[in-house]
């Protein structure tokens, strides 16, 4: 039998042109449908929690959704255990991360994904932290979490963001493949999603879809890749 998990990985809270979760409001609606009434968010990638939450709770309030801040709980885990629907933000992943074990949601968030089958959308260091490891994020670890495992919640890592080399850049660093193919270097390494701004994933159990406009490219380790 297969993982109950229903997924929406997104690549970025904000697409030029558009507001906060603008450019996937329909994909939101389809994916939380009706049945869910209020969704949990958890704001611990940016500094400022309060500010975030208010930002999160106007725009899924205007899609007839609750939205009930994990910040704002005395007990984080409680609240996990009896949430319908997770939204993980975007902001720096380290600090999400590190916040995630502070807090001791890893295993709680999984369970509630993995076993129970509630939907989970992140976005940004969100969808980062849903896969095996935050080892591909762009971010600068400006806190160390205890270890650099996640949720684990796909069997891959995904690189939010994903910008496919600039011929007529000047830049001589490394573009973001190849940082993806150096870590590739690296043994057991997993395969990396590329997911371009504008798109997003949605996984439903054993299925992944790829979603938006943009697309997306896929690293194997010994430098095979797909786009698409």
């Amino acid at each position: 039998m297969g993982s109950p998990r229903r997924l929406l990985l997104v690549s970025n809270s904000t697409l030029r042109g558009g507001g906060y979760l603008g450019h996937c409001e329909q994909q939101v609606r389809s994916f939380f449908g009706q049945k869910v009434k209020r969704v949990l968010f958890i704001p611990y990638a940016l500094h400022d929690r309060d500010a975030y939450a208010k930002t999160a709770r106007e725009k899924f309030e205007s899609l007839g959704y609750g939205l009930d801040s994990i910040h704002e709980s005395s007990d984080p885990v409680a609240a996990v255990r009896k949430s319908e629907a997770i939204f993980i933000g975007g902001g720096n992943t380290f600090r999400l991360l590190k916040a995630l074990y502070d807090n001791s949601l890893l295993q709680e968030i999984r369970k509630r994904v993995l076993e129970d089958g509630i939907p989970y959308m992140g976005s940004s260091a969100g969808t980062n932290v849903a896969t095996i490891s935050i080892n591909t994020t762009n971010d600068m670890p400006i806190v160390y979490p205890p270890s650099l495992q996640a949720l684990g919640l796909v069997p891959f890592n995904i690189n939010p963001h994903y910008l496919d080399p600039d011929v007529n850049s000047t830049h001589m660093g490394e573009t973001r493949a190849e940082r993806i193919l150096q870590y590739h270097e690296e043994p057991n390494t997993p395969p990396v999603l590329g997911l371009r701004e504008g798109a997003m994933l949605l996984v439903e159990g054993d299925k992944a879809t790829l979603q938006g406009v943009t697309g997306a490219r896929l690293f194997l380790r010994y430098s095979i890749l797909f786009s698409f």
